[in-house]
């Protein structure tokens, strides 16, 4: 190039700058064209499509402008879909709020919630079935379940102190007085580390279960005392006959008034002892028990009028409803007639004199009704220490008691099927309860006479 710069003239020279100058300028330009398509592509790629046109022109503004709104394009999509998730949560939490309700409400056990105030968030119907209230949510507890109440206390510590109660057994009594032998375990609420905001328990109704174990108890011990007390009994009323014999013989042969005086005497003694030996083989010995319907209506009525006629300072009646159950009738009426003629025995010295009622009452069940036939007294009571001991054989409070006439009607009651428990009356004197069940034709009947009302 050199060479031909040095043989060719000055113009020559000049037009060989201004063609390699304009091949440049072309060059740039061309290049610049390239560029620009070539950002212009990767705008094409991540802009909404509605873009392409005004990001090919070189108008800044339109170009902040479309970009925001790209940007808000976007947002829109990703709001709906923070939305939709949202949805999707929300149902998802209402599906398991339900299910939890449909395991709370028919769950077995009783669950009863309280919180950090003493009112009751919470309560499942077998909670209320098994404490025997209705409408448990937001009552105080204390209120509801009586401030005397063991499960009361037992709340009332777990919430105080934290203390966790587990297979605990209490006694509680419905509105209705009906005792009740609950299961429970209770157990503080807490957030981590933080005080206590309420307690959990959960209740079972453990009544019919303790009644049974006691049924099967009562019955085996029955069992072992019948095999044991046969043999002695009929050697006790041998010795008894042969000394009765002997007395008679020394009564009517002696002329001496002592003499007689004395045979006199061991006769009484041992008719005394023949009828506690009697009395002891009607308990000890096994009950045969028919199995035919028993009204008792009529039955009441005759232990009324027989006790009315025997003591007559003493007001006996009756009152409520009496349906019918199954057994024996003669020996359901000796039981409510031991129970009534207790009763008038212990009111015989009332200030105002003694009273005693008999009260029926049909309780409906949900598999079957039972009857509740309640011997209230005005007397003085009976002694906390005694409490516990009444139904004991050969435990008596009389001077000259057997002590087996309550262990008789526990036996009567019991191989019927149902349970006789004894209590105190806050107005005074005392009241024996016996539960048997109805006939399942009555029990039927008056649930159909209580829905059509």
């Amino acid at each position: 190039m050199l060479v031909l710069l040095q043989t060719a003239s000055t113009s020559d020279v000049w037009k060989v700058v201004a063609g390699w100058g304009v091949a440049i300028l072309a060059l740039i330009t061309i290049g610049v064209f390239y560029l620009r398509r070539f950002f212009a592509g990767g705008r094409e790629e991540f802009a909404p499509r509605p873009l392409n046109s005004v990001a090919r022109t070189g108008n800044p503004s339109a170009f902040m402008t479309a970009s925001m709104e790209g940007v808000i394009v976007r947002l829109r999509e990703q709001e709906k879909e923070l939305e939709r998730l949202h949805k999707m949560e929300k149902e998802r939490a209402e599906k398991t709020e339900r299910l939890s309700e449909e395991v709370t409400r028919n769950m077995p056990a009783g669950l009863l919630v309280v919180n950090s105030t003493g009112i009751i968030s919470s309560a499942n119907p077998a909670a209320e079935q098994g404490l025997g209230i209705r409408g448990l949510g937001f009552r105080r507890y204390s209120e509801a379940l009586g401030e005397k109440s063991e499960l009361t206390k037992l709340i009332a510590e777990c919430l105080a102190s934290g203390k966790i109660y587990r297979r605990e057994q209490v006694e509680h009594r419905g509105p209705g007085g009906d005792g009740r032998r609950l299961g429970v375990t209770i157990s503080p609420i807490r957030r981590g580390n933080e005080k206590i905001n309420g307690a959990i328990c959960l209740l079972s109704d453990l009544t019919e279960l303790a009644t049974l174990q006691q049924q099967v108890q009562l019955k085996e011990n029955l069992a072992a005392l019948g095999e044991l007390s046969a043999g002695i009994a009929h050697e006790f009323k041998n010795a008894l006959a042969t000394i009765s014999g002997y007395a008679q013989m020394i009564r009517g042969e002696t002329a001496s008034p002592e003499a007689s005086d004395y045979a006199e005497r061991i006769l009484e003694q041992t008719r005394n002892i023949t009828h506690v030996v009697t009395e002891f083989l009607k308990y000890a010995r096994p009950l045969d028990i028919s199995n035919e319907a028993v009204p008792l209506q009529p039955l009441v009525e005759r232990v009324v009028a027989e006790i009315g006629g025997a003591l007559p300072l003493i007001r006996i009646r009756s009152e409520g409803q009496f349906g019918n159950t199954v057994g024996d009738e003669g020996l359901l009426r000796q039981a409510v007639l031991n129970l009534t003629r207790n009763a008038a025995e212990a009111c015989g010295e009332a200030v105002n004199g003694g009273k005693v009622l008999l009260r029926g009452e049909v309780v409906r069940a949900d598999d079957n009704g039972f009857q509740r036939i309640t011997i209230f007294d005005n007397g003085p009571g009976i002694a906390p220490s005694a409490m516990p001991k009444l139904f004991r054989p050969f435990f008596t409070t009389k001077a000259n008691g057997t002590g087996l006439g309550l262990a008789v009607v526990q036996k009567i009651v019991v191989q019927h099927g149902g349970q006789v428990e004894a209590r105190n009356r806050e107005e005074g004197g005392a009241a024996f309860i016996v539960t048997l069940p109805l006939c399942r034709s009555l029990a039927e009947g008056v649930d159909l006479h209580k829905d059509s009302a």
